[in-house]
């Protein structure tokens, strides 16, 4: 018996009754990606009594190292680290993994966490590719994994009431739902390939994408600029705005069609997906439009400058509309545009990681996954809102979107997008 059919036998067992959880028995977490967002993981767990960080892996050994450091110094408890997410899956000690690798390992990261008995919270964008989404969300329900996306805007409290507002009809029916990404990225320039550094595991790190050289472009944060690893903005930052546009404005499934278009303009370097970016998915009723700009901008509406930039959302409707940041909401009603509910939230005191983990523990413990604020059918939803917002930019056509699973009608060449060609051994999501 191989890893992958232990793993399904063990699975298949776990699922036979939800396992009883004593008040203060603590979810042994572990954590695979332990880089930028995963290296803040750490810390917020080193704040949390009822987790315990079991383990924690990364393709870099100096990053686990310094990740087992943290919550050492923090809690005197030492995690396990491991340089190879199959052999941590394999430790019946952890209940739940925090997927924060880069977005081309989400999927099949969280498929063989959910065939190991592994409850996920898998960060944005849940998948790199919708084959991949489709693939998760069968894992999920097949194995009975509560597995949360890491769309942490829903669980803040003023956009929850946003929301609550936007389907009350507080600013009338709503025609337009706009997410905006002006957030500064400098050139990432031109680098050379070159040996890979010692203690990191290329093979391991590229994963389901092409062998490529070691470039220090396509690691470290850059990875999201590539085609192969990453989906631009729009899937990084991007996003956030995505799954909110379509929270605030009811839509659960896919549009009628999609067009985007625009370019990497101004850098000449190594990046591939655009600085750039319009998208405009029409749903028949209503229009969601996506921007991203990574060059030097101004600001939409009522938006308010954090640093160098503009991010959120806006909302229309027959009666007014609406503009929501992390930092608050406001609306402005009637012709003359008169402010109407408005909430400020203290930056200092922004906080989505914890009620959105808080969301995720307290569901490993229920075993009732109607409770998780973003399942992964949900998350998958909207992560699909960037993967065919990139097709039609990389085809240049506008698409007509199938009801169902996402496909193209009668586009060929822009359903080769849906997934990868090929995925590389061992490395096959399935």
């Amino acid at each position: 018996m191989n890893r992958r059919e232990f793993w399904k036998a063990a699975a298949a067992t776990a699922t036979l009754g939800p396992r009883a959880w004593s008040a203060n028995e603590k979810v042994n977490i572990a954590i695979v990606g332990v880089g930028g967002r995963g290296s803040a993981h750490v810390k917020y767990f080193t704040r949390r009594q009822d987790t315990n960080l079991a383990a924690v892996c990364d393709v870099n050994t100096a990053a686990t190292e310094r990740a087992v450091q943290t919550y050492y110094t923090a809690t005197n408890n030492k995690p396990k680290e491991y340089q190879d997410l199959r052999k941590l899956y394999d430790d019946k000690g952890v209940d739940a993994v925090v997927i924060a690798a880069p977005n081309h390992w989400h999927a099949l990261a969280t498929i063989w966490a959910c065939e190991a008995g592994k409850d996920v919270y898998v960060e944005k964008p849940v998948s790199y590719n919708p084959y991949e989404g489709e693939r998760m969300v069968a894992a999920a329900r097949k194995y009975n994994r509560m597995v949360q996306g890491g769309m942490q805007r829903r669980s803040l409290t003023h956009k929850k009431r946003a929301v609550q507002l936007l389907r009350e009809g507080y600013i009338g029916e709503l025609y337009m739902g706009r997410g905006l990404c002006y957030k500064r990225r400098k050139s990432i320039g031109h680098k050379p390939d070159g040996p890979v550094p010692p203690g990191l595991n290329w093979d391991i790190f590229l994963g389901p994408a092409a062998m490529r050289p070691f470039n220090e472009n396509r690691y470290k944060y850059n990875w999201h600029w590539f085609w192969d690893t990453g989906n631009g903005d729009i899937g990084n930052q991007g996003i956030h705005e995505l799954d909110f546009a379509r929270w605030g404005l009811n839509k659960g499934g896919n549009p009628k069609t999609v067009y985007a278009g625009g370019g990497k303009y101004v850098y000449k370097d190594d990046q591939e997906t655009p600085n750039t970016l319009q998208a405009i998915y029409d749903y028949g009723d209503c229009e969601l439009t996506f921007e991203v700009r990574g060059l030097p901008t101004g600001p939409e509406s009522e938006m308010s400058l954090r640093g160098s930039n503009f991010v959120g959302n806006l909302f229309y409707g027959a009666k007014g509309y609406m503009v929501v940041e992390d930092a608050g909401f406001k609306t402005f009603l009637g012709d003359k545009r008169e402010p109407g509910e408005a909430m400020t939230v203290v930056e200092a005191a922004i906080d989505e990681t914890t009620p959105h983990m808080t969301n995720f523990v307290q569901t490993v413990r229920s075993r009732n996954r109607q409770n998780l604020v973003a399942d992964i059918q949900e998350a998958a939803i909207s992560a699909d809102l960037v993967h065919i917002a990139n097709a039609s930019y990389r085809t240049g056509r506008k698409l007509t979107v199938e009801t169902g699973p996402t496909r193209f009608s009668g586009d060929d060449g822009a359903n080769q997008l849906l997934t990868r060609h090929p995925y590389r051994a061992p490395y096959v999501v399935s």
